[in-house]
């Protein structure tokens, strides 16, 4: 099996688009916020089992899967999780580098005291999970925070473009994670915080940059 059994899930004997559907979100969910270790093998077979469908939604989620680059496929067919060289780390450090700050830009006009007291409120839940040594749950806030911010920046392809990347860092971030070894709210999102409250474009920009790169560079080298 793909990782642990749970009980059946009431979606998974819905038509087959539903099936489809579900088997896709919540794999994808799993990959994105690392549940899922890089270089892991997959089956349709054991997706299937997993989630209790048919071999028809495991091999149609895979192959959305696939086509997103949040899992890999051999010329052999074997599936798998992606193990990604230093060299692709720092591709996709330095495409974050670029969309992600752009995003925030965007956001800013729109940063209203709401957002930002939902950002502080992500924060008190990462500095939670911190606590708890909560890999899956660190990056799940991690990237909520990112994604919180960037919804307000109204650029939905340049959201999925991020996304996408996200997706493929899923599985390395908990590698990630572990050589971090954080003690507290990152101090890169205070200071996103602290720009968004002073209408500071040029020190967003620069938070952001630092945030999403520096963490990446380290398992680059």
């Amino acid at each position: 099996m793909l990782i642990q059994s749970r009980s059946a899930d009431p979606s998974a004997t819905a038509p087959t688009g539903a099936a489809n559907d579900m088997v896709y979100r919540r794999l994808r969910s799993r990959i994105m916020y690392g549940e899922v270790k890089p270089g892991l093998s997959l089956t349709l077979r054991g997706i299937g089992k997993e989630f209790d469908v048919s071999m028809t939604p495991a091999r149609e989620a895979v192959r959305r899967l696939v086509a997103e680059g949040a899992l890999t496929l051999s010329s052999s067919g074997r599936v798998s999780t992606p193990e990604l060289s230093p060299d692709r780390i720092e591709e996709l450090a330095a495409i974050r580098a670029l969309l992600e700050p752009e995003l925030a830009a965007r956001a800013l006009p729109r940063a209203h005291f709401a957002l930002i007291d939902r950002l502080q409120t992500i924060n008190g839940t990462i500095a939670q999970v911190i606590a708890k040594h909560d890999a899956p749950g660190y990056i799940r806030a991690n990237l909520d925070f990112h994604r919180t911010l960037y919804l307000r920046a109204q650029a939905p392809a340049m959201l999925a473009m991020a996304e996408t990347v996200w997706l493929q860092m899923g599985p390395t971030m908990c590698d990630l994670y572990g050589r971090l070894n954080r003690t507290g709210t990152p101090q890169h999102h205070k200071l996103i915080v602290a720009a968004l409250k002073a209408g500071d474009e040029p020190g967003l920009r620069v938070a952001v940059r630092a945030d999403v790169t520096q963490g990446l560079r380290m398992l680059a080298q």
